[in-house]
């Protein structure tokens, strides 16, 4: 029997938003006791998603809406995300964290790292860093890419210690914003809401303590394709239907799949539910119309990623077991 792995991505959008809507509620009411639901919108799909659940959920009076751009932001997400706050008529805080993040050092230090590489970069270049080796079935590495003010573009591969501290320095960033999403969380008796999809959350695509922190999840189940198609079904702006997905971390244009995954997010999601339906190489291989042996190093490449970012799945290990505390989320049937 033949097997249309992107058909099976097609839900029932309707039903779906009521699942969502009533779970939201639910975990409000019983688990968090919280008033309502905080949503930090940067402009992509996933955070536009989100607003508009949670929405959905306790109504646009209960939603606070928070714009964090800085210095890297591209300026087409931060109008995006005002056209969200237009759209539901959201109680919202638009805050540059630029200067927070200059004194707290992140741009001096990540600098410091990319002048290691690139000794002539200065604060009028701009930069990203790609993954590479991937996408061909080989074993991934990353690249550090520089543009200087004439528009040349150079390109070199970044040794650990130097991506290490470049991605620590851009960490600032989604811990910054989260510090105040829970200020205005604990001001409003609020609950924080978490953007990542179920691609992120399975491949550790978040920032520990940072994007990857909330209270709520509401769509860490679904595939970006399935985002997307709430996002057209609850009729959000046209510009952010049809926005690609990118990190908006970095100055230079970088989609998400040039910095982390093996494939562009479409692509990623039939092959993420190839692997959890237990399909072997083969069939994903027929669906996207490659080899197996790169199919199979994608499904080495999933494997390998669950493994080394599962500790950002976790909170802190005590030493000896803690009698007492239930630190278990709830289970909802």
């Amino acid at each position: 029997m033949s097997i249309n792995l992107t058909a099976a991505l097609k839900i029932d959008e309707s039903a779906e938003i009521a699942k969502i809507a009533e779970r939201l509620r639910e975990i409000l009411r019983s688990h968090l006791h919280r008033r309502g639901l905080i949503v930090a919108i940067s402009g992509g799909i996933d955070s536009a998603v989100c607003a508009a659940l949670a929405v959905q959920a306790v109504g646009a009076e209960r939603v606070f809406g928070l714009l964090m751009p800085e210095r890297d932001s591209v300026s087409d997400s931060t109008l995006r995300g005002r056209m969200m706050v237009k759209q539901f008529g959201l109680a919202h805080e638009e805050f540059n964290i630029a200067p927070v993040l200059d004194a707290l050092g992140c741009y001096r230090w990540r600098d410091d790292a990319i002048r290691a590489v690139f000794p002539a970069y200065g604060a009028d270049w701009k930069n990203k860093i790609i993954i590479a080796g991937g996408q061909t079935g080989h074993f991934n590495y990353f690249k550090l890419v520089v543009q200087s003010p004439d528009g040349q573009i150079f390109e070199e591969r970044l040794d650990s210690k130097n991506y290490l501290q470049i991605v620590a320095a851009t960490n600032f960033k989604q811990r910054v914003r989260k510090t105040l999403e829970y200020f205005h969380a604990d001001r409003l008796n609020y609950a924080v809401v978490g953007t990542p999809n179920r691609v992120e959350y399975d491949q550790g695509f978040f920032v520990k303590n940072g994007d990857g922190s909330a209270d709520v999840k509401p769509i860490a189940h679904l595939y970006k394709t399935q985002v997307y198609a709430l996002a057209r079904y609850l009729k959000l702006p046209e510009e952010i239907c049809n926005a690609q997905p990118t990190t908006d971390t970095y100055s230079m244009a970088q989609g998400q799949d040039e910095f982390y995954y093996a494939l562009p997010y479409d692509k990623m999601d039939v092959a993420l539910l190839a692997y959890n339906r237990g399909e072997p190489p083969a069939v994903l291989a027929k669906e996207l119309a490659i080899g197996v042996d790169q199919a199979e190093f994608i499904y080495r490449d999933i494997e390998a990623k669950r493994k080394t970012t599962a500790m950002l799945h976790w909170s802190g290990i005590p030493i000896e077991t803690v009698i007492g505390p239930n630190n278990k989320p709830p289970i909802l049937d």
